[in-house]
């Protein structure tokens, strides 16, 4: 099954509760390759930034079956993101 960003956005706010999400198709539109250029969740809370990539790909693992790439960018709790984007 081919992804859109659209899938995985709702998938990644569904699973991980995420505020905000941003996810760019860059594989020309076939869905096989994405970059997850921001996501906020309280999930992130406490974890250190290895622990938060491993959070996505957990969140997207059944997907990550037919998905080729996925580029994690910019992972913020809420408190992260209201003071670098205030």
């Amino acid at each position: 099954m081919a992804y859109s960003k659209d899938d995985i956005e709702k998938i990644l706010r569904e699973r991980l509760e995420a505020t905000n999400v941003t996810v760019e198709d860059t594989s020309g539109g076939c869905g096989s390759s994405f970059d997850v250029v921001l996501l906020v969740s309280s999930a992130f809370e406490g974890k250190k930034p290895l622990e938060k990539h491993r959070l996505v790909n957990n969140a997207l693992a059944e997907e990550m079956k037919t998905i080729h790439a996925l580029s994690i960018k910019k992972l913020l709790t809420p408190e992260q993101y209201s003071s670098q984007c205030a």
